[in-house]
Protein backbone atom coordinates (compact mmCIF):
# COMPACT_ATOMS: atom_id res chain seq x y z
CA UNK A 1 0.00 0.00 0.00
CA UNK A 2 1.50 3.56 -1.51
CA UNK A 3 0.63 6.22 1.60
CA UNK A 4 -0.48 9.48 -0.80
CA UNK A 5 -0.47 13.09 0.54
CA UNK A 6 -2.45 15.24 -1.86
CA UNK A 7 -1.09 19.35 -1.16
CA UNK A 8 -3.03 21.67 -3.78
CA UNK A 9 -4.73 24.55 -3.18
CA UNK A 10 -7.58 24.47 -5.60
CA UNK A 11 -10.39 21.85 -3.80
CA UNK A 12 -11.50 20.94 -6.81
CA UNK A 13 -8.41 19.27 -7.64
CA UNK A 14 -7.55 17.89 -4.31
CA UNK A 15 -10.51 15.92 -4.45
CA UNK A 16 -10.50 15.20 -8.31
CA UNK A 17 -6.79 13.74 -7.58
CA UNK A 18 -8.21 11.54 -4.57
CA UNK A 19 -11.00 10.02 -6.73
CA UNK A 20 -8.41 9.21 -9.20
CA UNK A 21 -5.41 7.17 -6.69
CA UNK A 22 -8.26 6.09 -3.98
CA UNK A 23 -10.08 3.59 -5.84
CA UNK A 24 -6.85 2.25 -6.92
CA UNK A 25 -6.40 -1.19 -3.99
CA UNK A 26 -2.26 -0.26 -4.51
CA UNK A 27 -3.38 3.38 -3.05
CA UNK A 28 -4.27 5.16 0.47
CA UNK A 29 -4.62 8.89 0.21
CA UNK A 30 -4.22 9.82 3.72
CA UNK A 31 -4.89 13.35 3.90
CA UNK A 32 -5.17 16.41 1.72
CA UNK A 33 -3.08 19.94 2.23
CA UNK A 34 -4.33 23.24 0.49
CA UNK A 35 -1.15 24.76 0.90
CA UNK A 36 2.81 24.18 1.51
CA UNK A 37 3.06 24.52 5.08
CA UNK A 38 0.01 22.42 5.84
CA UNK A 39 1.35 19.84 3.48
CA UNK A 40 4.85 19.85 5.57
CA UNK A 41 3.09 19.84 8.65
CA UNK A 42 0.69 16.88 7.57
CA UNK A 43 3.73 14.94 6.12
CA UNK A 44 5.17 14.97 9.51
CA UNK A 45 2.12 13.62 11.11
CA UNK A 46 0.85 11.36 8.61
CA UNK A 47 4.09 10.15 6.95
CA UNK A 48 2.87 9.23 3.52
CA UNK A 49 5.23 7.66 1.09
CA UNK A 50 4.62 10.09 -1.44
CA UNK A 51 3.52 13.34 -1.53
CA UNK A 52 1.75 14.94 -4.60
CA UNK A 53 2.36 18.39 -4.66
CA UNK A 54 1.22 21.56 -6.62
CA UNK A 55 4.15 23.61 -6.86
CA UNK A 56 2.34 27.38 -6.73
CA UNK A 57 0.73 27.54 -3.55
CA UNK A 58 -0.02 30.21 -0.70
CA UNK A 59 1.14 30.41 2.42
CA UNK A 60 4.15 28.31 1.57
CA UNK A 61 4.88 27.04 -2.12
CA UNK A 62 5.68 24.00 -3.12
CA UNK A 63 9.27 24.54 -4.25
CA UNK A 64 9.72 25.37 -0.55
CA UNK A 65 7.84 22.75 0.86
CA UNK A 66 9.58 20.26 -1.05
CA UNK A 67 12.53 21.57 0.41
CA UNK A 68 11.86 21.26 3.82
CA UNK A 69 10.46 17.88 3.20
CA UNK A 70 13.78 16.24 1.41
CA UNK A 71 15.83 17.93 4.63
CA UNK A 72 13.51 16.30 7.41
CA UNK A 73 11.34 13.90 5.88
CA UNK A 74 14.12 12.11 3.16
CA UNK A 75 11.84 8.92 3.32
CA UNK A 76 8.64 10.98 1.87
CA UNK A 77 8.73 11.36 -1.92
CA UNK A 78 7.70 14.55 -3.71
CA UNK A 79 5.81 14.51 -7.16
CA UNK A 80 5.50 17.75 -8.32
CA UNK A 81 2.21 19.52 -10.42
CA UNK A 82 1.96 22.19 -12.24
CA UNK A 83 -0.86 23.64 -13.92
CA UNK A 84 1.36 25.31 -16.30
CA UNK A 85 3.73 23.09 -19.28
CA UNK A 86 6.70 26.02 -19.31
CA UNK A 87 7.43 27.03 -15.45
CA UNK A 88 10.27 27.67 -14.06
CA UNK A 89 9.43 26.43 -10.91
CA UNK A 90 9.41 23.18 -12.00
CA UNK A 91 13.38 23.00 -12.12
CA UNK A 92 13.13 24.76 -8.75
CA UNK A 93 11.57 21.57 -7.08
CA UNK A 94 13.27 19.40 -8.94
CA UNK A 95 16.48 21.37 -7.53
CA UNK A 96 14.85 21.26 -4.61
CA UNK A 97 14.03 17.56 -4.23
CA UNK A 98 11.01 16.49 -5.85
CA UNK A 99 11.10 12.91 -7.23
CA UNK A 100 8.78 13.77 -10.47
CA UNK A 101 6.86 16.41 -11.94
CA UNK A 102 4.09 16.09 -13.94
CA UNK A 103 1.52 18.87 -15.58
CA UNK A 104 -2.19 18.68 -14.02
CA UNK A 105 -3.36 17.95 -18.29
CA UNK A 106 -2.11 14.26 -17.83
CA UNK A 107 -4.22 11.09 -17.77
CA UNK A 108 -5.15 9.30 -14.80
CA UNK A 109 -3.14 6.46 -16.01
CA UNK A 110 0.06 8.42 -16.21
CA UNK A 111 -0.22 9.96 -12.70
CA UNK A 112 -0.64 6.54 -11.01
CA UNK A 113 2.40 4.95 -13.21
CA UNK A 114 4.32 8.35 -11.76
CA UNK A 115 3.23 7.78 -8.21
CA UNK A 116 4.25 4.73 -8.61
CA UNK A 117 8.14 5.21 -9.84
CA UNK A 118 8.20 7.63 -7.22
CA UNK A 119 7.64 5.79 -4.66
CA UNK A 120 10.54 2.98 -5.95
CA UNK A 121 12.55 6.30 -5.52
CA UNK A 122 13.04 6.58 -9.17
CA UNK A 123 13.03 9.81 -11.20
CA UNK A 124 9.23 10.87 -12.81
CA UNK A 125 9.64 13.02 -15.56
CA UNK A 126 7.54 13.82 -18.06
CA UNK A 127 10.07 13.50 -21.19
CA UNK A 128 7.97 15.83 -23.17
CA UNK A 129 8.78 18.75 -21.28
CA UNK A 130 12.19 18.18 -19.55
CA UNK A 131 13.94 19.57 -22.91
CA UNK A 132 11.84 22.20 -23.19
CA UNK A 133 12.18 23.19 -19.84
CA UNK A 134 15.75 23.04 -19.59
CA UNK A 135 15.93 25.13 -22.66
CA UNK A 136 14.31 27.33 -21.30
CA UNK A 137 15.42 27.99 -17.97
CA UNK A 138 18.65 26.45 -17.68
CA UNK A 139 21.22 28.74 -19.24
CA UNK A 140 23.93 29.06 -17.03
CA UNK A 141 26.92 26.90 -16.77
CA UNK A 142 27.14 27.64 -12.83
CA UNK A 143 25.99 24.43 -10.70
CA UNK A 144 24.65 24.65 -6.99
CA UNK A 145 28.20 23.57 -5.68
CA UNK A 146 26.57 20.54 -3.81
CA UNK A 147 25.20 18.88 -6.93
CA UNK A 148 29.03 19.22 -8.74
CA UNK A 149 31.64 16.82 -8.62
CA UNK A 150 35.16 18.71 -7.92
CA UNK A 151 35.61 18.29 -12.25
CA UNK A 152 34.16 16.31 -14.72
CA UNK A 153 37.55 14.27 -14.69
CA UNK A 154 36.56 12.44 -12.02
CA UNK A 155 34.02 10.98 -13.57
CA UNK A 156 35.46 7.55 -16.23
CA UNK A 157 34.91 7.86 -19.83
CA UNK A 158 32.28 5.48 -19.75
CA UNK A 159 30.48 6.95 -16.86
CA UNK A 160 30.30 9.90 -18.89
CA UNK A 161 29.20 8.37 -21.81
CA UNK A 162 26.17 7.03 -19.79
CA UNK A 163 25.80 10.34 -18.34
CA UNK A 164 25.04 11.94 -21.41
CA UNK A 165 22.77 9.13 -22.90
CA UNK A 166 20.44 9.93 -19.35
CA UNK A 167 20.57 13.52 -20.57
CA UNK A 168 19.30 12.47 -23.47
CA UNK A 169 15.97 10.64 -22.85
CA UNK A 170 17.55 6.96 -23.37
CA UNK A 171 16.33 4.46 -20.34
CA UNK A 172 18.59 2.09 -18.28
CA UNK A 173 17.60 -0.61 -21.10
CA UNK A 174 18.23 1.72 -24.07
CA UNK A 175 21.85 2.60 -23.13
CA UNK A 176 22.69 -0.87 -22.19
CA UNK A 177 21.60 -1.74 -25.58
CA UNK A 178 23.97 1.02 -27.50
CA UNK A 179 26.97 0.54 -25.24
CA UNK A 180 26.38 -3.41 -26.03
CA UNK A 181 26.51 -3.90 -21.34
CA UNK A 182 23.77 -5.85 -19.42
CA UNK A 183 20.92 -3.36 -17.44
CA UNK A 184 22.72 -4.18 -14.45
CA UNK A 185 25.86 -2.91 -14.92
CA UNK A 186 24.63 0.79 -16.15
CA UNK A 187 22.64 0.37 -12.65
CA UNK A 188 26.08 0.58 -11.20
CA UNK A 189 27.67 2.89 -13.65
CA UNK A 190 24.56 5.13 -12.65
CA UNK A 191 25.04 4.78 -8.99
CA UNK A 192 28.51 5.82 -9.54
CA UNK A 193 27.69 8.82 -11.20
CA UNK A 194 24.68 10.33 -9.08
CA UNK A 195 28.01 10.25 -6.13
CA UNK A 196 30.82 12.05 -8.05
CA UNK A 197 27.97 14.76 -9.02
CA UNK A 198 26.83 14.75 -5.74
CA UNK A 199 22.63 14.22 -7.25
CA UNK A 200 20.39 12.20 -5.76
CA UNK A 201 18.15 10.87 -8.77
CA UNK A 202 17.62 10.82 -12.85
CA UNK A 203 16.27 14.48 -12.84
CA UNK A 204 18.55 16.05 -10.85
CA UNK A 205 21.81 14.60 -13.14
CA UNK A 206 19.53 14.94 -16.09
CA UNK A 207 19.74 19.44 -15.20
CA UNK A 208 23.30 18.86 -14.17
CA UNK A 209 24.27 17.82 -17.49
CA UNK A 210 22.58 20.91 -18.88
CA UNK A 211 23.92 23.08 -16.83
CA UNK A 212 27.37 21.40 -17.01
CA UNK A 213 27.42 21.54 -20.93
CA UNK A 214 27.99 18.37 -21.40
CA UNK A 215 24.07 18.39 -23.63
CA UNK A 216 22.55 21.35 -24.67
CA UNK A 217 19.17 22.01 -25.29
CA UNK A 218 17.54 20.41 -28.22
CA UNK A 219 19.77 16.86 -27.90
CA UNK A 220 17.04 15.00 -26.02
CA UNK A 221 15.47 12.50 -27.54
CA UNK A 222 11.90 13.53 -25.88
Amino acid sequence: MIRVLIADDQPLVRRGLALILGPDPDFEVVGEAEDGARAVALAHELRPDVVVMDIRMPVMDGVKATEELARTLPGTRVLALSTFDMDEYVVAALRAGAYGFLPKDISPEELIAAVRIVHTGEAAVAPRLLSRLLSAYVRTPERPRSWAAETPAELTPRELEIWRLMATGRGNAEIAAELDISVSTVKNHITGIFGKLGVRDRAQAVIAAYESGLVEAGTGSG
